[in-house]
């Protein structure tokens, strides 16, 4: 299965409590890929929660407890729709998905470009 970051930013908004992302995300997403996401982010640190697996070793129920605090910085760094549009058409979208890493760190600059903070400033 392929990583959906757009996935990602739903299933983090809605633990963050935007029903919103929660009910567009069950709505679009099988809740197989769903599963498989969340077991993707407790995998990186970025919430807490446990998984089960299915008989073929994917993950088929899941639980998320809360985002850890990488997980609240990167969620800030994406939460501008703005940003993450840009994200999506230059970074995603061109190279078909990219390292998390560098997508951080792509998100981060432009964070800092929007707050007038380049170039550590």
């Amino acid at each position: 299965m392929k990583r959906d970051m757009d996935l990602v930013r739903q299933i983090l908004l809605a633990l963050e409590g935007d029903q919103h992302a929660d009910a567009q995300s069950k709505a679009r997403y099988e809740h197989a890929t769903i599963a498989y996401h969340a077991a993707l982010l407790i995998e990186a640190g970025l919430v807490e929660g446990s998984t089960t697996k299915d008989a073929e070793g994917m993950p088929a129920r899941y639980f998320l407890q809360r985002m850890t605090w990488a997980g609240h910085d990167f969620l800030d760094s994406m939460r501008d729709d703005t940003i993450w549009t840009k994200a999506r058409e230059n970074i995603l979208k061109p190279i078909g998905g990219v390292a998390f890493e560098v997508l951080k760190e792509w998100l981060r600059a432009e964070m800092r470009h929007k707050l007038g903070l380049a170039n550590g400033d």
